[in-house]
């Protein structure tokens, strides 16, 4: 990054894209011929590492190469000062190189030659320079010498045995053996530390031996020192009490008191704090070791975070936590817990992790002409961040020797105009605490005319409609600019059909035959110009013009299959025949001719796919059909069934992504095969599921799979014939990819925040297919746009979000994913831009006028707020408005009226909008508010703005008070929207005779204080329709219609009393006592049709009129109406004289017994009669059965009882003393029905004639209309 003021980074900024945009890093081709002539400053192609730890016993080799033209020379300094190698016996420099060779074999110590060693590289072009190499010499001291006493402990407790091996170069590896040199066993209650120590959490007594030893190996001498042996002895109680004076004088004695269980405690790292420093890239081990009886376990966790599960492992039974390949991400702090049964206890390592400098973008080689403009950049990180230095030629560039076209900016170097001569290595230094990165890179300024690379007189051939391509590889200093020219020369060619290529190339995407001819490519820069001419022929497609066909051959017979086949005339064809994707057989009976293949006496082994390929040099075609052999007589019926399952898969030619998968088609079944289906299983991410992967003809039995990395794949084939698809052919053996970095990245990546101050990155994650090996990760990274450079990055798994959290509310971000698995990254991700959360807006739109334009819609405008008070994306203005009264006067602002609350939305480039459906003559308020995608603002101030008048409602009702002969009075209602003031009412009226024509319209204006009007001079019984509206200043609003009629002149005095509408009523004639009529309203009509009456009886029928309180104002004349009868099938007995007598007669019989037994009873005793009656019931007077007509013995407690021959209503009821007015007490029972015409009927059925008679026995018995409803 830029260490300057923001201007002067801007400036630098903007330069750099200019300079990127014009300079080009010139390519120098590999060609010998080429590189033979062209000056290259020195370029270091290999050098020892910085850090070269060599071993005593074997000579010093500094390596140092170096390529340039001139080949460079070289020197090296040692510890800053320049070392004579002339001087030095035991230090040759290898010829054409700069590796340095010291021989330390005459008894010279490799100590003599420590150091800092660096090497120059020079030619007359520049100077480069190796990193600082510092040569160190292994050390493997011994162990001092030490007398150990031996360790006696009690059981149970801790116990630390420790190693502290001699400090060498590089540090030893640490194992602790026995004399036998057997690695002693650890467990969890037994381990070693990463300081060498041996730790027991607690001992028991099968830990009492004399053999622990420390060793120590040095891995450059690949020597081991070993410790003197301890001797540990572990005690119980008793023990300890037998032995206790043994001891005293010559060990040491651990513990006084019996060993009980205890809660852990660590024994490193100590306290409940520490911390530990990292550098990025490095492994980090953290260590906890408990002790505790019993044994503790130790757990890790991450206080500030998950543990990475790719990158995190567990060692030494848990107690030490490795992390590969530290981040920056991975700083915080780590937490340890040993718990056992009594207790736990917890440790905290803060981890901070510091970065030596590691590249961003390193210096590149430079070729420039004169004159040209090129940057050199140089970007490190690191923690802290590294210090850039800039050297030219080995020598820091501030005393390097001024060039007015050089200017240093930080991290850049900016060439302008670069000069001949101008030619140097420039070296980059990024360092901070932990370390230092250097990088040479030469800037060469060459003046070099064109040369065309490609050959002279090079001949393209290429079939028609196919792309042509035609080289035209070139190189110069500048770099110089392609034209190329057809056959004269006349004119460049440029635009359609042609692509030009950066490269020179010249491309015709659909050659054609005219596009044939010479063509010649033109080089030109500053320096001079160079052509070269190539030619292009285009030739005519192979094509197979007669197909070889399907045949069916009965055996012994002869069969010809043909191919006849066009192609080019310059192209030499070659027509290969193949049996079965194989050779034909070697046989007589085979004869192959230019256009055909004939196969005599065919037999059953000649069955088989033949195919006919024409090849040219260019261009290939071919063609197959399908050998069926028959037996010659009989000729069965042919039966067409699916095909046999494909056997024998074998997979061959094995890849890393493909294999070649082969098999034996089935038993066609008289139809051939058309198409094979190849399907696979992948045993290891979907195992049971059978995938389709891709089909061929019929006629191949062969395929080449292209497969996916980190499969179990298993294949099989169904082949499809025209009667369907066989059985699927037993799977191949399963054949296993190889795992493989990922081929592709998630796919439908987002970024949206969910709340201010998150940024949500969201993705669709890989399926195991797309994996392309174990341990699918996912590396997130983001940046803010314009803000960050740097990406920050975490890698997760077996998600498909990530939340990053503490964003700056809605912001731009860029946001990119990468598929990582334990094999590599997946391709460079495209970048995505997402925004962080969205928060409410904090201000308020200003609404600036409310424009009213009628009275129904005003028009309402406002100022935009601004956008960073928006505080996300502006989704558009939501105008609230409501009435808050209306402006009549008896609605005053005593009294608001406010209405329900209106809601419209605008989009967000909207600053206006009409606000419909407004209630004219009224008071309204509106605001509004701005919203995004998490809410709505503040709302603006309320403004208040008035509709005018409009036109009114329609009137409340309308409806006659008073009716006469020749006159109607008229009431009405004001309208209940009067939507302003009142300027009258208007009564439109004509008369409607029973044709439904119309009369002269006559028309009134009336009052707007008025509530009613008597019209006169009407017809009498003439039925009138009113138009009754209200009006403003606006104009007249909407009509109420009514029709109302006059009275019919009878003489009758007019009722004062408003009028219902007339009735009519009818009854059966010949009815006797009160008469009870059945009545219909007819609402004043003129005409009515009276339904459901009976065939064959006779009615009168009568109009009454009646006002409003029920009295009856005017009553008709009777008229008698009788209905035809229908004949009917048979006769009612009920109506028959006869029976009607004999009935008469058994009931008057029954009443003189019953006045006998009633006479007898009353006397008491017993008389022989009874007695005789007793004894001899006599079948008379015994009582009846259920179905008998005739009566038992008389009861007194029957006096209130029906009697049992009686009959009732048919519907089996009692009939109920009920109003006049009843419309169910006739006929069988009161149920009833709606009919079509939305009339209540009831429901008739046979027994009419019963019905019929029923009702002549009864005064109270309805008309047999018991369907008509009754309005009174």
């Amino acid at each position: 990054m830029l260490m300057m003021d923001r201007p002067r980074g801007c400036r630098t900024l903007l330069l750099v894209l200019f300079l990127g945009n014009m300079a080009t890093a010139l390519e120098v081709p590999l060609d010998p011929k080429v590189l033979e002539g062209l000056p290259q400053p020195p370029t270091i192609t290999h050098q020892s590492p910085k850090d070269y730890i060599v071993d005593p016993r074997e000579n010093i080799v500094i390596h140092c190469e170096a390529k340039g033209k001139p080949h460079p020379s070289f020197s090296w300094t040692r510890n800053g000062i320049h070392f004579d190698i002339d001087l030095e016996s035991k230090v040759t420099m290898k010829p054409h190189s700069g590796t340095l060779i010291i021989d330390i074999s005459g008894g010279d110590k490799a100590e003599a030659y420590e150091g800092v060693y660096q090497c120059t590289a020079r030619n007359e072009h520049g100077t480069a320079i190796s990193n600082n190499i510092v040569i160190r010499q292994s050390r493997s001291p011994l162990w001092s010498k030490e007398k150990i006493k031996p360790i006696v402990v009690q059981e149970g407790v801790s116990l630390v045995l420790q190693c502290r091996p001699p400090a060498g170069l590089p540090p030893p590896i640490i194992f602790w053996m026995d004399n036998n040199f057997q690695r002693l066993p650890q467990s969890r209650r037994v381990s070693q530390g990463l300081n060498g120590d041996l730790y027991f959490s607690n001992v028991v007594t099968e830990d009492s031996r004399s053999d622990y030893i420390c060793y120590a190996r040095f891995p450059h001498t690949q020597t081991i020192q070993q410790k003197q042996p301890i001797t540990v002895r572990v005690l119980n109680m008793d023990a300890i009490n037998e032995t206790m004076a043994a001891y005293l004088n010559d060990t040491d004695l651990f513990g006084d008191d019996p060993a009980e269980e205890r809660r852990p405690s660590f024994l490193v790292p100590t306290g409940s704090t520490s911390s530990k420093m990292v550098l990025r890239g490095q492994v980090l081990e953290l260590e906890c070791i408990a002790e505790g009886l019993p044994t503790p376990e130790v757990t890790w966790s991450k206080v500030s975070g998950e543990l990475p599960t790719k990158r995190a492992f567990f060692q030494n039974f848990q107690k030490t936590l490795q992390i590969m390949d530290v981040s920056e991400a991975d700083a915080g702090e780590y937490r340890c817990t040993a718990k056992n049964r009594l207790g736990s206890v917890h440790h905290t390592i803060s981890v901070t992790v510091k970065a030596a400098p590691y590249w961003i973008s390193a210096p590149r080689n430079l070729v420039l002409a004169p004159l040209e403009t090129g940057v050199l950049t140089c970007r490190a990180r690191g923690n802290p961040k590294p210090t850039i230095s800039w050297f030219m030629n080995g020598v820091p560039i501030e005393n390097a020797p001024t060039d007015l076209t050089r200017k240093v900016e930080d991290d850049t170097i900016i060439f302008t105009e670069v000069q001949t001569g101008s030619s140097a290595v420039y070296q980059c230094n990024a360092s901070n605490e932990y370390g230092y990165l250097l990088s040479n890179a030469f800037v060469n300024v060459l003046a070099e005319p064109p040369r065309v690379l490609t050959p002279l007189d090079k001949v393209y051939q290429v079939i028609m409609n196919k792309r042509a391509l035609l080289d035209c590889a070139s190189f110069g200093s500048p770099l110089p600019g392609i034209r190329w020219f057809k056959d004269s020369r006349s004119s460049v060619l440029d635009g359609d059909p042609f692509v030009f290529h950066e490269n020179g190339t010249l491309e015709i995407p659909v050659a054609q035959a005219f596009n044939s001819g010479k063509y010649t490519c033109v080089a030109t820069n500053s320096f001079g110009i160079s052509e070269n001419r190539v030619h292009l022929e285009v030739k005519e497609p192979t094509r197979i013009l007669k197909q070889p066909e399907y045949k069916v051959v009965q055996r012994n017979r002869n069969v010809v299959f043909e191919c006849k086949v066009k192609h080019d005339p310059s192209l030499i064809p070659t027509m290969t025949w193949l049996k079965d994707n194989g050779e034909l057989p070697d046989d007589e009976r085979f004869i192959v001719d230019s256009d055909s293949l004939t196969i005599m006496e065919v037999t059953e082994n000649d069955k088989g796919t033949y195919t006919c390929i024409m090849n040219t040099t260019l261009d290939q075609d071919s063609a197959s059909a399908q050998l069926t052999v028959v037996e010659a007589t009989p000729t069965p019926a042919v039966i067409y069934e699916k095909p046999d399952a494909p056997t024998d898969l074998e997979l061959t030619d094995p890849g890393a992504r493909s294999v070649q998968l082969t098999w034996i088609p089935g038993d066609e079944h008289n139809s051939p095969i058309k198409k094979f289906l190849i399907q696979y299983e992948d045993a290891l991410h979907d195992s049971g599921t059978w995938h389709n992967l891709t089909e061929v003809p019929g006629t191949k039995t062969t395929a080449h799979l292209k497969l996916s990395p980190y499969v179990h794949y298993s294949f099989r084939v169904i082949a499809r014939n025209e009667i369907g698809y066989s059985l699927p052919s037993q799977p191949s053996h399963q054949y296993k990819t190889n795992p493989a970095a990922p081929d592709e990245n998630p796919s439908e990546v987002k970024g949206m925040g969910t709340e201010p101050n998150n940024l949500v990155i969201s993705w669709k994650p890989l399926t195991g297919l797309q994996s392309n090996g174990p341990g699918l990760q996912y590396k997130v990274m983001w940046k803010q746009m314009h803000v960050d450079e740097k990406w920050t990055s975490v890698t997760v798994a077996n998600v498909s979000k990530f939340v990053v959290a503490g964003t700056p509310t809605f912001v731009p971000y860029e946001v990119k994913v990468q598929a990582v698995n334990n094999y590599g990254h997946g391709p460079n991700p495209a970048v995505i831009i997402g925004y962080s959360g969205e928060d409410l807006p904090v201000e308020a739109p200003e609404i600036s006028r409310v424009l009213v334009q009628n009275s129904t819609l005003a028009e309402v405008n406002w100022r935009s707020v601004p956008a960073k008070s928006v505080r996300g994306k502006l989704q558009g203005y939501r105008v609230y408005y409501w009435k808050e009264r209306s402006l009549h006067k008896h609605n005053g602002h005593g009294h608001p009226h406010h209405m329900e609350q209106q809601t419209l939305t605008f989009g967000e480039n909207r600053s206006h909008g009409k606000l419909p459906g407004l209630h004219p003559y009224s008071l309204y308020k509106v605001n509004i508010r701005v919203f995004n995608g998490r809410g709505e603002g503040p709302a603006s101030t309320s403004q208040q703005f008035e509709t005018p008048e409009g036109v009114p409602g329609q009137p409340a009702f309308l409806r006659v008070t008073d009716n006469n002969l020749d006159s109607l009075t008229l009431e009405w209602g004001p309208p209940h929207e009067k939507n302003g003031r009142l300027t009258g009412y208007t009564l439109k009226y004509h008369s409607v005779n029973n044709s439904n024509e119309l009369g002269h319209l006559e028309e009134l204006t009336v009052p707007a204080n008025e509530t009613s009007i008597t019209l006169h001079n009407l017809k009498y019984s003439t039925r009138y329709k009113f138009y009754f509206s209200a009006k403003t200043l606006k104009g007249p609003g909407p009509s109420i219609t009514e029709e109302f009629a006059t009275i019919m002149d009878t003489g009758i005095p007019a009722s004062p009393y408003p009028l219902s509408p007339t009735s009519q009523f009818l009854r059966p004639p010949h009815h006797k006592g009160n008469e009870d009529w059945q009545k219909e309203m007819v609402n004043g009509s003129q005409s009515h049709v009276l339904k459901g009456l009976k065939e064959g009886l006779a009615y009168k029928v009568r109009l009454v009129a009646k006002g409003h309180t029920d009295q009856t104002v005017h009553r008709s004349e009777e008229l008698l109406v009788t209905l035809p009868a229908m004949a009917s099938r048979q006769v009612d007995i009920a109506t028959q004289g006869w029976f009607i007598g004999l009935m008469c007669a058994i009931a008057l019989l029954i009443l003189v017994l019953l006045i006998v037994c009633f006479i007898k009873r009353n006397k008491g005793g017993k008389y022989p009669v009874k007695e005789k009656e007793d004894a001899h019931a006599d079948p008379e007077i015994q009582p009846m059965k259920d179905d008998d007509i005739t009566f038992g013995e008389y009861s007194d407690n029957e006096d209130h009882k029906p009697l049992k021959g009686s009959r009732t209503p048919s519907s089996g009821t009692v009939k109920r003393d009920e109003s006049d007015d009843s419309l169910v007490d006739y006929g069988e029972g009161g149920d009833g029905q709606f009919n079509e015409d939305g009339s209540f009927i009831g429901q008739y059925s046979g027994k009419t004639e019963r019905d019929t008679v029923q009702g002549h026995e009864s005064s109270e018995a309805p008309s047999p209309v018991n369907a008509m409803n009754s309005f009174v």
